[in-house]
């Protein structure tokens, strides 16, 4: 595929081949503390849980272990192609829309999203899907990044490489923004699961800086939007190609935006 904005209007389009690695490295990131939130929400034997926007097999195959032979594990999202690894050993698989789709037709103990709303224009109504599934007592754990709270590459940068990764950031928040990301949407996730309802809402942030697997998610990501920020003026095809040696010869203590966790229950009553 030569763009990197897929038919569903998604600008990190995961049917790139590049897209597999750029999902190894955002397990490589983020899978610990989404397991350490999983685990504190009382996690057990026999839960049925929703992975919405799956991606790759990480998370679910991780919540079938925990959930055991008489659990459930439903893993959705509008591209399978990278979870199908996870299909069986009381996994299922299914293509999901949860914008636009019918929620599924059974009640949940645990719904997940980890990096989904964020990109999803009807992030209400998606939102409000995820509720509905939930079962009294039920927990909903939603964890987003925002890019507003921390828009920097290099936090400190003092070289012309580290100004140009910043430049090269901008223009894809700028991108994101234009494809209806809410790049402030993380610090939202508290008000928003009080509004639909949910009790013992809290939240906290994960901070990733210049960790090893920062450095391969830049470089996916980079692979994953090139075109795009050649095609609309953000940077030269040399300037990438400059920016990735840069990556690749570790030079850049290279950031994330924060991703904010939050985590509420569905009334008992």
């Amino acid at each position: 595929m030569s763009g990197a904005i897929s038919d569903d209007g998604y600008l990190l389009d995961n049917r790139m081949a590049v897209a597999g690695s750029r999902l190894e490295a955002l397990g490589a990131i983020f899978d610990a503390t989404t397991f350490r939130h999983l685990d504190a929400l009382g996690l057990r034997d026999g839960w049925r849980c929703w992975e919405v926007g799956a991606g790759g097999p990480s998370v679910a195959q991780w919540l079938a272990r925990r959930v055991g032979t008489a659990g459930r594990v439903l893993a959705t999202d509008i591209d399978v192609s990278w979870a199908r690894g996870a299909e069986g050993s009381g996994i299922e698989v299914r293509r999901h829309d949860v914008a636009a789709d019918e929620p599924p037709a059974e009640t949940f103990d645990l719904v997940h999203a980890r990096l989904v709303l964020v990109h999803v224009v009807a992030r209400d109504q998606a939102l409000r899907s995820m509720v509905r599934v939930l079962r009294p007592g039920g927990w909903l754990l939603i964890e987003d990044a925002d890019p507003a709270l921390q828009p920097l590459s290099c936090l400190d940068p003092r070289t012309p490489e580290e100004e140009r990764a910043n430049r090269l950031r901008t223009g894809f928040r700028a991108l994101m923004v234009e494809r209806g990301v809410d790049i402030a949407y993380g610090r939202k996730l508290p008000g928003l699961l009080r509004g639909v309802g949910l009790t013992d809402v809290a939240a906290d942030a994960y901070f990733p800086v210049a960790l090893p697997a920062c450095a391969l998610l830049e470089a996916t990501t980079i692979g994953v939007i090139r075109d795009q920020l050649v095609e609309h003026g953000i940077a030269t095809v040399e300037e990438i190609e400059a920016h990735l040696a840069s990556v690749r010869a570790g030079r850049l203590d290279l950031a994330q935006p924060p991703m904010i966790s939050a985590w509420g229950r569905v009334p008992e009553d």
